[in-house]
């Protein structure tokens, strides 16, 4: 993909940017050296290569599912209004 110098000053105007015209070659420049490389990059053949999700394969470390907090549930309903079985009862919204 290339871009002209007319679409950078497009770019530049639709992002409310202003540019001069030196800035406007200078950022033309930077943008076909990275567009460069993204065609470098798609040019690699990757047929048969396995996406991975890290770049290295390691494992996290796992802690042990223990309870690590005390059950309050009961102090909390003593001073909601209306309970039943250990749930809360909330007035109908829906008819």
């Amino acid at each position: 993909m290339s871009l002209s110098l007319d679409d950078v000053r497009r770019i530049a105007d639709l992002a409310r940017i202003a540019l001069s015209d030196d800035e406007a070659a200078g950022v033309h420049a930077k943008l076909a050296s990275i567009f460069g490389l993204v065609d470098e990059l798609l040019a690699i053949p990757t047929d048969g290569v396995e996406p991975m999700a890290h770049a290295q394969s390691i494992a996290l470390p796992l802690r042990d599912d223990a309870v690590t907090e005390r059950d309050e549930r009961q102090a909390y309903q003593r001073v909601a209004p209306a309970t039943d079985a250990g749930l809360y009862l909330v007035p109908k919204v829906i008819e």
